[in-house]
């Protein structure tokens, strides 16, 4: 059994993965920005965590990953605002 921390854990891909790792038997932490989609991750066997990574410092987000034997990065920014695409796309949401 792995400790996994999927970022972007509301995206289609990361749902999908979610399940799947919980379903072999992996503890899987989803982090996403909508507390309203807490329901969806929960339904995936994943522990939801709502939290916006862009507004992390570097201390909070290293206290989020902290004791994960992975990260799994699938958080997009959605595209629009071309500073908010490069924090989160090129720069992981890192403060």
């Amino acid at each position: 059994m792995a400790r996994i921390v999927v970022i972007g854990g509301h995206g289609n891909i990361a749902l999908q993965l979610a399940r799947i790792l919980s379903e072999r038997g992996d503890e899987v932490t989803s982090v996403f920005r909508n507390p309203e989609h807490s329901d969806d991750v929960a339904a995936t066997g994943a522990q939801p965590v709502a939290t916006d990574i862009e507004q992390l410092d570097t201390h909070a987000l290293a206290d989020l990953l902290t004791g994960h034997d992975a990260v799994v990065f699938s958080a997009g920014a959605g595209g629009g605002n071309p500073a908010r695409t490069y924090a989160v796309d090129r720069d992981a949401g890192s403060g």
